[in-house]
């Protein structure tokens, strides 16, 4: 009995390090995959870095559909992350392995699934307060 378990002991030991260490374990990565769709959220991106120089990092993992970097509107600055969308979700698999972690322009990206965008409902405007013929702005922003 304690040889059938020892063998047993061997086999298991043996089959799991094949499973990670075999060349199809990219393969097997995959079915364990996060993504549910070819949106990849971007951040970490560097102030410079353009919408081009997005397209032409991520261009060599697949066919891009977009890669767009955000800006803030007021400034037209880089808000530091961007989105990039593959035609497959294989391909952005491949591309979130390939940029994860990597440099470009000069700064460490970070490479994650895009969360779907969430209903926000429209904001009322308030009216602004009275006091003692005063008028207070509650708006408050900044762009440096």
């Amino acid at each position: 009995m304690a040889h059938t378990i020892a063998a047993f002991r061997r086999i298991l030991a043996s089959s799991s390090s094949t499973i990670v260490s075999s060349p199809h374990s990219s393969l097997f990565a995959r079915f364990n995959s996060t993504l549910t769709s070819p949106k990849l959220f971007i951040s970490g991106l560097s102030r410079l870095t353009t919408d081009e120089k997005l397209k032409e990092a991520f261009a060599p993992f697949g066919s891009l559909v977009e890669a767009k970097v955000i800006v803030d509107r007021a400034c037209g600055r880089s808000k530091g992350f961007g989105f990039v969308t593959y035609n497959t979700i294989e391909e952005a698999e491949k591309a979130r392995e390939g940029m994860n972690a990597k440099f470009l322009d000069g700064w460490v990206i970070f490479v994650d699934p895009a969360k779907p965008r969430e209903y926000k409902p429209p904001q009322q405007e308030q009216q602004p307060s009275n006091t003692g013929g005063y008028t207070t702005n509650k708006t408050i922003g900044w762009c440096g």
